[in-house]
């Protein structure tokens, strides 16, 4: 859309100079009729161009305003797709960090049961109670 208003902008200020220097030539060859810009070779006539109207101060005032409320969506839309990157990119960050505390804490609620299947006597049932303490502190940060 802003590359319209601007192309139209640009048409309607180049319109006066494009029209002075513009000419048609209406060319007959061979019973057809074909129009060029350049003089005709045999038998033709230049047509007369009217000049366009000059343009509307309301009308440029208005594409002015509008070119300027795109160029603020445009800008408006960019910092909403960095915000969203940035956003995207943090909770990928946190996610990976997640995944790597749970799988930490899986590992030594492994070298904790493994302990305990080592463990006799008496020091076996404190070697139970850090297995249940690192499942239950693992069940709470990683709940899936």
């Amino acid at each position: 859309m802003h590359r319209l208003l601007s192309i139209a902008t640009a048409c309607i200020l180049c319109q006066g100079q494009a029209q002075a220097d513009l000419a048609i030539y209406k060319c007959h060859e061979g019973g057809s009729v074909t129009y060029a810009d350049r003089p005709c070779p045999g038998a033709g006539a230049e047509l007369a161009l009217r000049a366009a109207p000059p343009p509307d101060p309301e009308t440029q005032a208005r594409m002015a305003r509008a070119r300027d409320m795109v160029l603020e969506i445009d800008k408006e839309r960019a910092g909403q797709a960095l915000r969203e990157e940035r956003d995207g990119e943090r909770a990928r960050r946190a996610a990976l960090a997640l995944r790597k505390r749970c799988d930490k804490l899986r590992l030594q609620r492994q070298w904790l049961e493994e302990d305990l299947a080592r463990t006799r006597g008496d020091a076996k049932e404190a070697a139970r109670i850090k297995v249940r303490r690192q499942a239950e502190t693992l069940a709470v940060e990683c709940p899936a």
